[in-house]
Order: structure tokens, then sequence, then C-alpha cells
């Protein structure tokens, strides 16, 4: 296999590394705007150096972003090259492109590493899909946000004191609003749940609610009443058709995800025959990310392309009736309260996010008794 590798940083080095030691793959062409010398790879600074390379059968992304990645990947394909990328934001905004192209012009298209970094939870998707109905994905999907709630939870941080600290040690960006504000998640719930149910979601029935409004106050309710918070992502079907969303979500403590540590993450299957499966790891990293993405070559040299077939666009009905803790003007029905906050009575996931869009000064964690 010859491989047009784009972009050299953090992925693009471990990948170029790991290739380096297969004599089945050999990174032939370097996509890098920098000035960088290789010993036996040449790098181009043109993207049509690599789509006109006929020599050339697979191209990795590792630019992530949308633009240019989306045209580099789209032109790659349209020239007949096999795709694997690790950019979770690109998969999802362009899947309805994207994933019937590769289909179209005879390509094969992977992306394991866009989730779950290192942990191999699409391929995972992709295999219990062949012997049984998967009835429920999600789980912890972004290490920034779990760092910071177990940071307040287990030392009593503030959340300023806490992604200070994450940004810190490089778990978050400069500007965290991806991490912090659930897109990050969103975009990986929505890939997972697209694999998981064999259907193509509309992003924009899919609600998101982060962690930024979170304070120590809160914190200290939930260890109050026995629980944990984390940014949960769920995808399930239900009699309706399918809810996906994200939000924090107040865990018991003692359960799976309450236990998780620092910016690991837990995703979970569950599954009419194996029922609860779940895969623990880092979610990101040079060498976890491109142990994936390299392992998405070998897949596609064993004939395997994406991990399912393409469906039908679908809306996501986000009928499931959850309590919430709220913190901020709610006028609903209430069961209890918590200080200056309360505890609603059941309520369906699109009304409460319908609500939230309305007061985006509030903070809101469902309440699950199991994920």
């Amino acid at each position: 296999m010859r491989i047009g590798l784009l972009g050299f940083g953090v992925v693009g080095k471990g990948v170029y590394d790991i290739c380096a030691k297969m004599p089945e793959l050999q990174v032939a062409k370097v996509l890098c705007l920098e000035d960088i010398s290789l010993p036996d790879a040449e790098v181009v600074g043109d993207i049509h150096a690599i789509w006109e390379d006929e020599t050339i059968d697979t191209v990795i992304e590792a630019m992530g972003g949308l633009h240019p990645a989306y045209e580099f990947v789209r032109g790659a394909i349209e020239a007949g090259k096999n795709i694997v990328t690790s950019n979770k934001a690109l998969v999802a905004n362009f899947y309805d492109d994207l994933i019937p192209l590769a289909k179209a012009k005879g390509v094969k298209f992977r992306c394991t590493a866009a989730v779950g970094g290192g942990i191999g939870w699409l391929s995972e998707l992709e295999r219990a899909n062949r012997v049984q109905i998967i009835e429920q994905v999600g789980g912890i999907m972004n290490g920034t946000c779990n760092y910071i709630l177990d940071s307040m939870t287990r030392l009593g941080l503030g959340y300023d004191e806490a992604l200070k600290q994450a940004q810190g040690l490089g778990y978050a960006e400069a500007n965290p609003t991806t991490d912090v504000e659930g897109i990050d998640t969103w975009h990986k719930v929505i890939l997972s749940s697209n694999i998981a149910f064999g259907i193509s979601l509309d992003s924009a029935t899919v609600p998101v609610a982060g962690i930024s409004k979170i304070t120590g106050e809160d914190v200290a309710n939930f260890t109050a009443h026995g629980y944990v918070c984390k940014l949960i992502s769920t995808g399930k079907r239900t009699e309706k058709g399918f809810s996906v969303f994200v939000q924090p979500t107040l865990c018991p403590q003692g359960s799976p995800e309450a236990a998780v540590p620092m910016n690991y993450n837990l995703i979970t299957l569950i599954g009419d025959t194996s029922a609860r499966m779940s895969f623990f790891g880092q979610g990101a990293g040079r060498y976890p990310t491109a142990y994936n993405v390299v392992q998405d070559c070998m897949e596609f040299l064993n004939g395997k392309g994406f991990y399912c077939e393409y469906g039908p666009k679908t809306a996501a009905t986000n009928d499931i009736c959850l309590s919430y803790y709220v913190r901020g003007g709610w006028d609903g029905e209430v069961a209890e309260t918590w200080g200056d906050a309360v505890i609603t009575k059941p309520v369906s996931v699109s009304v409460m996010h319908a609500w939230l869009a309305e007061h985006p000064g509030a903070f809101i964690a469902a309440i699950a008794d199991a994920i």
C-alpha cells in the first residue's frame, strides 16, 4: 500500500512512525506546509501532487478541521483513492456526501480513530452488528470534560481552576468550547449511532448540553445525594424511533461511569444478545490514535470497507423521559428541591433541551439510574 498522508502534526507523525516499521505500508508523500524533510517520503505542499499520483492508492487525512480537509478528502475519493481519517467532525458533518460517494467510486473509507482514539470503538460496533441488534450506544466520549468533572469531584476544584489545569496538561485547547460545550461528543455520538443503527441522523435533531455552567455548589449537591456528574452521550432505539443526545448526567456513586478517572473514556454498547459491553481507555494521544488509523489501513488490505451500509436520513425523536437537576429558572413541575436547584418530574429530552435553548444561563443534568 502506498499512502499519501495529509498533515504531519500529532496524529500524522504517529502514523508515519508506525508505518515506518511495517513493510506493507509505505508513506510515499506527505502534504505539509512546514519546512520538513523525511528520509523515505516526499514532502509536498500541493494536494494535486497526491491526487494525481496514480501509484498512491490510499490517503490518510490527519489535518483536522472541516476545511480544507473536506475538499482534500472529497478530491481524493474522486481520484479513486481509499480514505482513512481520524476526523470525527469531518465524517459527522459530511456523512451524507462522503459515504455514498466512496461507494459510488468503488473506494474504501474508514474512520475508527474518530471515536475513542485508541479504543477501536467503531470496529467493535461493526463486529457487534454481525450477530445482534444494537439497542443502545454511548457513554463518556470526551477526555477533556471527564478530566474537569473528575477534578471538581475528587479534588474539590472550581470549574475555572479545573479547566486551567486541563489546559496546562494538554488535555484542553486554549479555546475549549468544542469540548466543554459537548460538540466533540455530539459528533462522536452521531457517528456512533449512524453505524450502530444503520441510519444517517439529521444532526439538527440531536440536542447537546455542555458542562461550562457547572459550579462547585452543583458538585457538592451531587455528592451529598450520592451522584457523580459526567458528560454522557446516548444513542438509543425506542418504540418511536431513535433518541440521540448529549448532556451532563448524574451517575450513581459506584456505577462504572462514576468511577472513570481523569481524561479516560468509557464507551458502551447494549446488544440484544451480548447485553452491556463497555470499552475503557484513553480517547486521544499520538500513538493510541495513530494505532487505529494504521489498523484501518490493514483492514483495507484485508478487503474491508466502511462499517455498515449507508442508511436512510433519520430524525431523532428524543421521546425518552428523565428527571433533571436544574439550576436557573425552571418553571415546570418539580419533584424536590436541592439547595438553589430543583429536581424535575420526568420530562422528555426534547422538551428539556428546548427549554434550555431559551434559558442559556441555566445548568441541567439528567438523573440516570443506569447507562
